[in-house]
Formats: structure tokens, sequence, C-alpha cells
């Protein structure tokens, strides 16, 4: 999965994996695609239901399996189709990004946003950004020692 980097020729692109609600998210970002707005391609976009159905492990596995980033994006606190779905995530990320200090990778390697269906533009924006942010913090070398002994 991670080992697809994308690399231009002009040195480290980062590889990203973006869980997107359904309802919100994942049409901003059909929204961005159908009105054309140019956006860096480093993302791999999973569907969810909901960004609250997004576990830890579902965050952590990626990370683990050398991907450079994940970013959760949903609904808007309040516009929830679930109705709560959106606190459960910030409340449950919020946690993560101790958990990813606590064995010792970057936290900001874990991104979350609120991107609505009407959003595209803000959805375009939002992955060049997240794009920046993983791009600044290199390669995850995680577990790259353990990758050489094999």
């Amino acid at each position: 999965m991670a080992n697809e980097k994308i690399n231009n020729g002009t040195g480290f692109e980062p590889f990203i994996v973006g869980y997107l609600c359904n309802w919100c998210s994942y049409a901003g970002a059909d929204l961005a695609g159908t009105s054309r707005f140019e956006y860096k391609p480093n993302i791999r976009v999973i569907k969810v239901p909901c960004s609250g159905r997004v576990e830890v492990l579902h965050v952590l596995k990626p990370l683990f399996d050398g991907a450079d980033g994940v970013l959760v994006s949903g609904c808007h606190p309040g516009d929830c189709h679930y109705s709560t779905g959106n606190y459960y995530a910030r409340r449950r990320f919020t946690v993560l990004k101790e958990i990813l200090k606590a064995v010792g990778m970057e936290s900001n390697r874990f991104q979350m946003s609120w991107v609505s269906a009407s959003e595209g533009r803000k959805w375009a924006d939002v992955v060049d950004e997240v794009v920046e942010k993983i791009k600044a913090l290199g390669p995850n070398r995680m577990f790259k020692d353990e990758e050489q002994k094999e």
C-alpha cells in the first residue's frame, strides 16, 4: 500500500491515506474534481460512512505500514449526517495525537479537517496544505531500520 511512494523526479513526495466521510468530505472532493480544481495527487482516498467510524487503528495501521501521513475529513461539527459522529472523531483523534507522540512518531503525520459537500475549493486547499505539512516532516522512517534488516 504505502510502498507506492509518489516521486516526480524532484525529491520526496509524501504518500497520504485519506479517510473521507461519504456525506460531506467525499462529496466535497468529488466537487473539487468535477470543478477541475487542481490539487496535489499525494492522497489515496478511502470513503467511509462517517468520520466517527474511523478508529484509531485505522490511522495507526497505514502509518506503521509506511504511509507518510493520514488525513481524516468529515462534516463540520454540528452538521454530521449521523448527528454526533464527528464529535466522536474529534475526541478520539485528540487522544491519537498523544499516542503518536508516545510511540515516537510526529503527531503532525495525522491531520483532521472538516469539509462540507459544497466546499470543493476548500478540499483542494486542505489537500495542498496537508501535503506541504507532511512534506516538511520528511519521509516516515518509523520502521525503516527494521525494513533494512530483512
